[in-house]
């Protein structure tokens, strides 16, 4: 199966483009604004119009900060310490979301603080309302043909443009669904039957790197690491720990509860 011709470019207007890429993050954060909205009222967490803005702004600076500071420590530490001033030229690529999940909590961790907040009941709100933009990002990998798959011969291979002449998985495709409708709907249903606080943080984070543990498997190697110790990947080694963080905090929040 070849890779559908999909112009990554929606409009260009002059030195101005609108990539599929950037608009899934716009479509990230408008469905995040509203989730948060939603939850809020729901699940009686006291936040003003301004507070989710508020909110998102530092949830999106710590993805950013933590996803490229993961990206140098987790993948590249030896790279970027010969070229440390390509750490900020974040426009060539190169984000973890294991390190920008990182910067999220502190980030929201810093927010809390500061509006007097419950922490579990806020981090349960924004790993929910950060589970679709995880789906549309994985769309814009697809569209933009990157992080492709290991070579395959299901009927569903795809031939990736600049990935050779032999079918692969369309892991992209994988993560949207696993760790973008899969989990929302998971964490929704928690929300809904008003779960204790922090089961789905932590019903995220155990789901997440239990996914991407998944997915990794059918999922191509970083060029520059391939497999490391005991055939894994990086991403697999990542999400160990949250796999078991997860698990403890889940069993923690119910227990302290009790």
């Amino acid at each position: 199966m070849n890779f559908p011709q999909i112009d990554p470019v929606i409009v260009e207007i002059g030195p101005l483009a609108l990539r599929w890429y950037g608009m899934m993050y716009l479509l990230g954060f408008f469905v995040a604004y509203l989730l948060i909205s939603h939850l809020s009222r729901l699940r009686g967490l006291p936040l003003k119009r301004d507070d989710i803005s508020d909110l998102i702004f530092y949830a999106v600076v710590g993805v950013i900060v933590g996803g490229r500071l993961g990206y140098v420590i987790f993948y590249n530490p030896l790279h970027f310490l010969s070229h440390p001033l390509e750490i900020f030229a974040i426009w060539t690529g190169g984000m973890s979301f294991h390190g920008g999940l990182l910067g999220v909590v502190v980030a929201a961790v810093w927010f809390v603080h500061k509006k007097q907040l419950p922490l579990l009941l806020t981090g349960d709100i924004l790993v929910m309302a950060s589970a679709p933009g995880l789906g549309f990002g994985r769309l814009g990998n697809f569209i933009n043909a990157e992080l492709w798959g290991r070579t395959t011969d299901m009927p569903w291979g795809m031939i990736f443009p600049g990935a050779g002449p032999l079918p692969r998985h369309p892991s992209q495709l994988y993560q949207a669904v696993l760790e973008g409708l899969v989990l929302s709907v998971v964490l929704y249903i928690l929300h809904r039957r008003q779960a204790r606080a922090g089961v789905p943080l932590f019903t995220f984070v155990a789901l997440y790197g239990l996914f991407r543990f998944i997915v990794e498997f059918f999922r191509e190697p970083d060029a520059h690491l391939g497999l490391l110790w005991g055939g894994a990947t990086m991403g697999q080694l990542l999400s160990l720990p949250m796999i078991a963080a997860g698990l403890i905090g889940i069993f923690w929040c119910r227990k302290k509860q009790v």
